[in-house]
């Protein structure tokens, strides 16, 4: 019995390895994209980086392939690891998002992604009223209850709106459009939930969705393309990005 204690005493800095790798990847990013280590400079090195974080050389190794898989570094055999460019950081990854914090702000990542859905939602949403089946109108009504229901809950509503906008995306039936649904997904969660945070009431919202499946139902390209120009505005309004 006291081997077995003793056993289950040493183990927990192996189960609690994954947790300070998070934490330490977290810090590292944020280290990376608030400039701390400057965009094409290379990091320090590993026995540094080991002191700065007090981690082992096994923890900043897994942290640096977790960077490097963002796009946020580059290792270079016999040279070291170099910082990414901005161009190279993937901006639409959850956990980059998470790392940027306010930085999003500076980035205009929110004004990016409106624009992003203003140059492909108007067009689904036509292509929708020609295409989609009964089947994704039923997933854009189910979509649309989940944001009705929701009552106060704005992470309910958010979810409702992400799967809107997804069932929108597919019921475009262009290939392209259905393969941006996992790109974008982080990204779009991230600004809906920003504007549904950003107004005390949702009412405005949830009728201009109701108004775009009415309008994919009766197959009214128009009506579809003009909804979902007014869904886009409602939400640029809403992040403060225009005055109506």
């Amino acid at each position: 019995m006291t081997e077995i204690s003793e056993q289950k005493q040493t183990e927990p800095s192996r189960a609690q390895r994954p947790r300070v790798q998070k934490n330490v990847t977290a810090m590292m990013a944020a280290d990376i994209l608030n400039g701390r280590y400057e965009q094409g400079t290379m990091l320090p090195r590993e026995n540094d980086l080991c002191e700065e974080y007090e981690v082992s050389r096994t923890v900043i190794r897994e942290t640096i392939k977790t960077l490097e898989s963002k796009g946020l570094v580059r290792g270079k055999p016999r040279i070291g690891t170099m910082v990414c460019d901005q161009d190279d950081w993937n901006l639409l990854d959850q956990q980059v998002l998470d790392w940027l914090g306010p930085r999003i702000v500076d980035l205009d990542l929110l004004l990016c992604v409106l624009e992003a859905r203003r140059a492909i939602e108007p067009v689904a949403a036509e292509l929708a009223t020609q295409r989609a089946s009964a089947m994704d109108i039923a997933a854009l009504e189910i979509a649309w209850n989940r944001m009705n229901e929701a009552g106060g809950d704005i992470e309910a509503f958010t979810q409702g709106d992400v799967d809107f906008h997804i069932a929108l995306l597919r019921a475009s039936h262009n290939q392209v459009f259905r393969q941006l649904c996992g790109i974008i997904e982080a990204a779009l969660r991230y600004t809906l939930y920003t504007s549904n945070d950003a107004v005390p009431s949702r009412e405005e919202a949830i009728s201009e969705h109701l108004e775009l499946i009415e309008a994919i139902r009766l197959r009214d390209k128009e009506r579809a393309r003009k909804s979902s120009h007014k869904m886009l505005d409602l939400a640029a309004r809403d992040l403060g990005m225009i005055n109506q």
